[in-house]
């Protein structure tokens, strides 16, 4: 039977687990639609951060639940950054005319801030929290996932 200070022990142990498991967000700093956006601009806010291509089909249908979440919690805090990556601009401008968004859209051509990230898959999202430490990685995009990323960015907006 569990005891109150082996429960107490318990959670102690499992919060300092679960918060080794944030790190540092990389930086960056990359031009888009919303004039030049850093990761030291970002600070403050909840954010979540969204590698993205226009041949990419999940990122499709990411966009849609990504201007959403942006509607819904921006009052709260929620930054929503896509950061393209796109070799040909053009490219993007022809996804983003068939998917326009509020959300801000940033350039990343050459992939540097993707391989400063280790991005293992298109879509991939970072959640960063208010500090600029990375809490939640994802890879890909899944209609059945979107419930869970969204409670854990809910969780970190707070009240």
């Amino acid at each position: 039977m569990w005891n109150i200070r082996t429960l107490v022990v318990l959670i102690a142990l499992l919060s300092v687990c679960v918060l080794s498991l944030a790190r540092p967000a990389p930086y960056f700093a990359l031009q888009g639609n919303h004039g030049m956006i850093s990761l030291d601009s970002l600070r403050g806010h909840v954010v979540y951060l969204d590698f993205w291509a226009s041949w990419c089909d999940p990122c499709r249908k990411s966009f849609p639940w990504m201007e959403d979440l942006q509607r819904k919690y921006a009052d709260k805090g929620l930054l929503v950054v896509a950061v393209n990556l796109d070799a040909n601009s053009e490219s993007a401008d022809k996804f983003l005319a068939k998917h326009p968004v509020d959300f801000a859209v940033v350039f990343d051509p050459s992939g540097s801030v993707a391989k400063a990230y280790e991005l293992k898959g298109m879509p991939s999202s970072y959640i960063i929290d208010q500090e600029g430490n990375v809490v939640s990685t994802h890879i890909g995009f899944q209609e059945k996932d979107a419930k869970t990323l969204e409670n854990q960015l809910v969780e970190l907006l707070g009240p």
